[in-house]
């Protein structure tokens, strides 16, 4: 950047620098006490040095409401990005990304966040802490999973997973009351269902815990060592209506479809606690696995109404 820059433009409060080359952002930047957008798309930014180390600081920290840092070669999310709490859109698409830092929700102010075209093969659960986001772009990665921690994005309206390696969505995801466009087109859920998953066997401690929350057997603190009574706290109740049973580690991993908008049949996880939840060779199973599919149905139906826009082709 040019010396002198807030000299000439002290008020300066957008600054576009995209496609000019740049390999790096020098000090001048930081004496712009106006500025609010900066653009730098498609240079040559990403290397040591290629950020002022002050970018995080006052008076940026506060007045720079939107980074566009795409179509450049960071390999990672500069720590010093996450300094910017005043943020409220950044863009690192089609840099060389291969993760998301959990310090991500430190950004309290994001409401969107472009993530696209990268190599990012995992979400950490940290992302769904950020209460404001209102867009988040996550296609064309690596990506094999969706956290189910993402339902707590309550404010989310448009979530773009398209072109990455997606075999089921968990079933949190209707959770998001507010989503209004999802893309899922390009992974192998829309065009390779996954209904065969596997299931490891209880271990005895599971299997005690199992029988302390089912039988309702009392307990206190005093009773058992403290990483019991923590164990204890961890179980999750059995979706199935007709089982009553609870899991902690091992569980019956299912797909289940459910319809969006009347048109696609998307594959949810679900979470049960043993096979017999699932098995089809018992009329107890069956009349279960009935009542849960009827049940995904009637979630469905209540859910359809929220997306009012999936793109799968």
């Amino acid at each position: 950047l040019p010396a002198g820059l807030s000299q000439w433009f002290p008020a300066l409060e957008v600054l576009d620098v995209s496609g000019t080359g740049l390999a790096e952002m020098g000090a001048e930047l930081l004496s712009l006490p106006c500025l609010h957008t900066l653009l730098a798309k498609n240079n040559r930014l990403g290397g040591p040095g290629s950020l002022p180390k002050g970018l995080g600081q006052a008076p940026l920290a506060s007045s720079l409401r939107v980074l566009n840092l795409s179509g450049n070669r960071f390999a990672d999310v500069p720590p010093v990005l996450l300094r910017l709490r005043g943020l409220r859109s950044l863009s690192l698409g089609g840099n060389r990304l291969h993760s998301i830092p959990p310090d991500i929700q430190e950004l309290r102010s994001l409401e969107f966040l472009y993530l696209g075209g990268n190599f990012i093969t995992s979400i950490p659960p940290e992302l769904a802490k950020l209460p404001s986001l209102k867009y988040l772009v996550l296609c064309d990665n690596k990506i094999q999973s969706i956290p189910p921690q993402l339902a707590q994005l309550h404010s989310l309206r448009s979530l773009s997973l398209h072109n990455n390696l997606l075999t089921y969505l968990p079933r949190e995801i209707l959770n998001l009351v507010h989503l209004e466009e999802l893309s899922l087109r390009g992974n192998p859920l829309v065009v390779r269902f996954v209904r065969d998953l596997t299931y490891n066997p209880p271990s005895l401690q599971e299997l005690a815990g199992r029988t302390v929350k089912t039988r309702n057997v009392p307990y206190t603190p005093s009773d058992l060592p403290e990483t019991l009574v923590r164990y204890l706290s961890l179980a999750s109740n059995c979706p199935n209506p007709k089982c009553g049973g609870v899991y902690f580690d091992s569980c019956v991993r299912q797909i289940k479809f459910v319809d969006f908008c009347g048109k696609y049949r998307l594959p949810l996880m679900h979470y049960l606690c043993s096979p017999e939840c699932s098995s089809p060779f018992s009329s107890a199973s069956q009349s279960s696995t009935s009542q849960s599919e009827s049940d995904s149905e009637d979630e469905a139906s209540v859910a359809a109404h929220r997306m009012q826009k999936v793109l799968l082709g």
